[in-house]
C-alpha cells in the first residue's frame, strides 16, 4: 500500500491528515482516472454521520466537478447503498465518505468503480502518484463542459426497495432490536424493517455529527445484548458507523458474530440449491468451529488474508456466492459487491422466518473453538522473520503436532504496530494460553536478539 491508500481508502484525522485540499484533490485527480474517456462522466458521492462529512465532501465534490464529472449526491446512507446506487443511477463510478467504526475525529475517502468495486492497487498508485508528487491533470472544463451537483431524490428509498428485492417474505410476528450505532443506517434500518412487518425496537439512531460509534454500535455489543433482553426480542442487530458490518445477537443475548452468519446462511442457501460451487469464503481469521460446521454439511471453505478486500477478490475469481469474516462483514455477491450489514440482517432474519427457527438454534450449527490472541513486541524490521527462525518453527510444528488436528496456530504480523500476533485456536482454553504465552514470549527473545 502507499502513502495515501490504506486497506479500504484514505484515511486520518479529519480536517488534519485529511484535509480539504486532500480531499479535493482526491476528488479532481480519483474522479479523473476513474472516468477517463466517458463522456460528461458521472459520480454518487455518499457519507456516514460525521460532523467532518459536510466539509469533505464539500471539497471532494468541487474536486470532480472541476474534472467535469457530474456529482450525484446522496446525502448520508450506508457505504453498501453507495455502492447499489452506482448501479442503480448507472454511474460511472462513486466515493464514500466514512471511516467506518472509527471514532468521530477520524474520516475517510473510499473510491468504487463503475462495477461498485474498490479501486485496483495500480489504480490506487496512479492517484497517489500525482498528489504525492503535486501533479496536475490536463482537463480544466470550462463552461458548460463544468461538472454540477445534482441531489438524488430520495436515496435511502431507493436503496430499501433494492433490499426488498432480495427476500421474498415479510418478518411479521418477529421482536428486532436495533441498534444503529448513530451512524449512516439510522433511517434505513428501523424504516425497512418496518415495513417488511417486524416489532422494531430501535436504540442510538439519533445521530448528531459526533456521537457516531460513541458507546454504541458492532464494536459496543454490550448495548444490542441489553436491548435484546430487556425487550424480549427474537434477535438484536447492531450495525457500525458506515453499516457495512453487522454483529447480532440471539434471543438470549448471545453474540452471533459474522462465522456464525457465514454458517447459517450459507447452509441455507445449499438448501435452496443458490450456494454458487458449494464454497463460502473466510478468512485465516475465521474460527475452526465454522470449518467443522460447514465439513458436515458437504460445504467447501476457501481462507483468504484478513480484509473483505482480498474475501471479495477470491469471490469474484471463483464465482463464489457469500464470504465474509468474524467481524460481521459479510458479501452476497449475488446482490452487492460489498459488505452490507443491512442486507446480512434481512438475510439472517428471511433464514429465522423461513425455518420458523429461533436465531440460537441456528446458531447452534456451529460450535466456536476458543481462540487466544497474544501480541510477541519485536523490532519492527523483525516481525516478518518469524518463519526464518529454526527455533520457532519447531516449536509452531510441535504445537500443532500436539493439537492432532484438533487446533492451530496462526502468526500474523502486525500491519500497524511492531508486532507479532500469534493465534491459537483448540478445544481446552487452559491449554491455548500456556501455548500462546510461551510461543510469544520465545518470539521476542529469538527475533530481538
Amino acid at each position: 500500500m502507499g502513502k495515501l491508500f490504506g486497506t479500504d481508502g484514505v484515511r486520518g484525522i479529519a480536517n488534519s491528515d485529511l484535509s480539504s485540499e486532500l480531499a479535493y484533490k482526491l476528488g479532481r485527480v480519483g474522479g479523473y482516472f476513474l472516468t477517463k474517456g466517458k463522456k460528461r462522466p458521472k459520480m454518487v458521492v455518499g457519507m456516514d454521520t460525521r460532523i467532518s462529512g459536510d466539509m469533505l465532501e464539500g471539497a471532494l465534490s468541487a474536486g470532480l466537478n472541476s474534472a467535469g464529472i457530474d456529482v450525484l449526491y446522496l446525502g448520508v446512507l450506508p457505504t453498501p447503498a453507495v455502492a447499489c446506487m452506482i448501479k442503480i443511477l448507472e454511474a460511472d463510478g462513486g466515493v464514500m465518505i466514512t471511516a467506518s467504526h472509527n471514532p468521530v475525529e477520524y474520516n475517510g475517502i473510499k473510491f468504487f468503480n463503475e462495477k461498485g468495486l474498490k479501486l485496483t492497487d495500480s489504480m490506487e498508485n496512479s492517484i497517489e502518484e500525482y498528489i504525492l508528487n503535486d501533479l496536475d491533470i490536463e482537463t480544466v472544463p470550462v463552461a458548460g463542459e463544468v461538472g454540477r451537483k445534482i441531489r438524488i431524490e430520495n436515496p435511502v428509498r431507493k436503496y430499501m426497495d433494492f433490499l426488498k428485492d432480495t427476500i421474498n417474505v415479510d418478518f411479521k410476528g418477529l421482536k428486532v432490536a436495533v441498534d444503529c450505532g448513530n451512524g449512516a443506517v439510522y433511517k434505513a434500518a428501523p424504516e425497512l424493517l418496518n415495513e417488511l412487518g417486524a416489532q422494531v425496537y430501535v436504540i442510538h439512531n439519533d445521530p448528531n455529527g459526533i456521537n457516531i460509534n460513541v458507546n454504541c454500535g458492532s464494536t459496543k455489543p454490550e448495548e444490542i445484548q441489553k436491548l435484546v433482553l430487556e425487550t424480549g426480542a427474537d434477535i438484536g442487530l447492531s450495525f457500525d458507523g458506515d453499516a457495512d458490518r453487522l454483529i447480532a445477537a440471539d434471543e438470549n443475548g448471545n453474540i452471533v458474530d459474522g462465522d456464525h452468519v457465514l454458517a447459517i446462511c450459507g447452509i441455507s442457501m445449499k438448501e435452496k440449491g443458490n450456494l454458487k460451487s458449494n464454497t463460502v469464503i473466510g478468512t485465516v481469521m475465521t474460527n475452526m468451529g465454522l470449518d467443522i460446521c460447514l465439513g458436515e454439511k458437504d460445504i467447501n471453505i476457501i481462507k483468504t488474508n484478513v480484509g473483505d478486500r482480498y474475501v471479495l477478490e477470491e469471490m469474484l475469481s471463483g464465482n463464489h456466492s457469500i464470504g465474509g469474516e468474524q467481524s460481521g462483514h459479510i458479501i452476497f455477491l449475488d446482490y452487492n459487491t460489498t459488505g452490507d450489514g443491512l442486507l446480512t440482517a434481512i438475510q439472517l432474519l428471511s433464514v429465522m422466518k423461513e425455518k420458523n427457527t429461533k436465531l440460537s438454534k441456528l446458531a447452534n450449527v456451529m460450535k466456536v473453538m476458543p481462540q487466544v490472541l497474544v501480541n510477541a513486541r519485536v523490532a519492527e524490521d523483525k516481525k516478518k522473520a518469524y518463519m526464518e527462525d529454526e527455533t520457532i518453527r519447531n516449536k509452531i510444528e510441535d504445537i500443532e503436532k500436539h493439537f492432532d488436528g484438533k487446533g492451530r496456530v496462526l502468526i500474523r504480523p502486525s500491519g500497524t504496530e511492531p508486532l507479532v500476533r500469534v493465534m491459537i485456536e483448540g478445544e481446552n482454553l487452559e491449554e491455548l494460553k500456556m501455548h500462546a504465552n510461551e510461543l510469544a514470549a520465545l518470539i521476542e527473545v529469538q527475533l530481538n536478539n
